[in-house]
């Protein structure tokens, strides 16, 4: 269908969403929405769909419905709302404004969420001194670790949007000086390693990219550190377990939280990763490479 109404240049819907109404029938429904009813009725008979239904939107102020639907989140000390929810905030705790857009982390996903509590649970023991937010979205990880223990951060994106966005919310959150963000791909920008090691990183980002980004993060995460990971689901937690062990990490904390993971992981010191690492480096790195099952492919 919406080949169909891609070849017909007279056509020309404000937007077309395409649902799959009948997984077992294989059913498929198309909405397309027009300005008025006679550009809706030009194209009934231009497609030919008889069966087509005509109806009016609804005037509702769509935006504050959707908004609605994202109530603030409560993740350990963390209380994260949108602007429209700002009245919520309480006295205690730390409250984060992240309003939904271009850029993902909101905290009402798993993995946004799964990160925020390990977080609560690291800084009940320690404070970490030099940060780094690999993937950061909205700049929602990032601007907690900064805000709670008032020291800076980096925060990088491979989107350029994202990292805008960050910075915005950075601003917003009364924490423009603490946090510097960058657009860098992977690990090869200059800037990782002018401010290595990290005491604590963060990574929430996907179960390939994690696999690829193990050595790195590995070489720079300071010794006893704290590197959180998610973004990747409980079929794939063995493989991303077996990756980073390759490379001396040890998991401290996992977060199960539906579907999704979150894992601390950390790096002991020279003497005990090589006590402990002798006779089983060969081992692991095999179990890395070739470790197989749903969601565990290397994309190579």
């Amino acid at each position: 269908m919406m080949e169909r109404i891609e070849e017909r240049f007279a056509l020309d819907p404000i937007a077309v969403t395409i649902n799959e109404t009948d997984e077992a029938l294989a059913l498929w429904e198309t909405v397309a929405w027009f300005a008025d009813e006679a550009e809706t009725e030009m194209a009934r008979i231009e497609l030919g769909l008889a069966r087509a239904v005509i109806a009016p939107v609804p005037q509702r102020d769509w935006v504050r419905e959707s908004l609605a639907g994202l109530s603030p989140v409560t993740a350990g000390r963390f209380f994260l709302h949108g602007s429209h929810d700002r009245e919520l905030r309480h006295a205690g705790g730390i409250a984060l404004e992240i309003d939904a857009g271009t850029a993902f982390g909101t905290g009402h996903h798993g993995t946004t969420t799964g990160c925020l509590l390990a977080l609560d649970e690291i800084l009940k023991r320690r404070r970490p001194r030099n940060m780094l937010d690999l993937g950061t979205g909205t700049g929602v990880l990032g601007l907690a670790a900064a805000i709670a223990v008032k020291r800076a951060v980096l925060a990088t994106d491979i989107d350029a949007e994202a990292v805008r966005v960050a910075m915005l919310n950075a601003v917003r959150n009364n924490a423009g000086p603490l946090f510097s963000g960058v657009t860098a791909p992977g690990l090869h920008h200059a800037v990782f390693r002018a401010h290595a090691p990290y005491d604590l990183i963060f990574a929430n980002i996907l179960a390939r990219p994690l696999a690829h980004l193990a050595q790195g993060l590995a070489g720079l995460l300071a010794p006893h550190g704290a590197l959180i990971l998610s973004g990747f689901t409980l079929d794939q937690e063995r493989w991303i377990r077996a990756c980073y062990r390759a490379h001396g990490l040890h998991p401290t904390r996992i977060i199960h939280f539906g579907n999704w993971v979150t894992l601390v992981l950390t790096k002991p010191s020279r003497q005990r990763k090589t006590r402990l690492f002798k006779n089983k480096r060969a081992y692991e790195t095999k179990a890395a490479a070739t470790a197989r099952g749903p969601g565990w492919e290397f994309d190579i």
